[in-house]
């Protein structure tokens, strides 16, 4: 059954923004009971993202890592409902064709940051994937060029591991071995 928006009255639960009709065109999250809506990414963003999850996909692949690869899906924490870019969960969690993970199946979180959702993926999606006990939240930022800022969970906030810069390949050891430069993830 599906939630005419326009007929809504109150706060949003997880269930009624999943009833929501699937629309291309927009992403709906859910941040404590107030529903966000933002446009769907644009190409440069879209790129960026289908390359990061190639790579993360090889490198998972090649450590023998039991883990999924997986771009715009539904994770739910205990204060609502998120669609990071790309999310690398627990092969087990994916297992059946469901239409959302919980968060305690997720190792990573990645947010690609465009002009449009620049506060929400540096300072307030961060914060509610700390909640929810993520180990790894990584930031791409494409101005003035494209780096990957690699964030690992301390306690209750994210510290950074490492920042890959454009020219140079960074290696990381979590959540699997990993590598990138990140000049050639936007470039056409």
């Amino acid at each position: 059954m599906s939630v005419a928006m326009t007929d809504h009255v109150g706060p949003w639960t997880v269930d009624q923004v999943l009833a929501l009709p699937e629309d291309r065109r927009t992403r709906y999250e859910l941040l404590g009971e107030s529903l966000l809506m933002t446009p769907a990414p644009g190409i440069r963003h879209q790129r960026a993202s289908f390359r990061l999850h190639v790579a993360l996909d090889a490198a998972a692949q090649a450590a023998g890592a039991a883990v999924e690869v997986l771009e715009a899906v539904n994770v739910v924490t205990v204060d609502g409902l998120f669609v990071p870019d790309i999310v690398v969960a627990d092969a087990g969690a994916t297992a059946e064709d469901a239409v959302r993970i919980d968060a305690d199946a997720v190792l990573l979180v990645v947010e690609l940051v465009s002009p449009g959702n620049a506060p929400m993926d540096r300072t307030v999606k961060p914060g509610y994937y700390a909640r929810a006990g993520i180990p790894h939240f990584w930031r791409v930022e494409f101005a003035p060029a494209p780096r990957l800022i690699m964030l690992k969970l301390s306690g209750s906030r994210y510290i950074e591991q490492a920042t890959a810069l454009p020219g140079a390949v960074t290696k990381v050891d979590e959540p699997f071995p990993f590598s990138i430069d990140p000049a050639g993830i936007a470039q056409q």
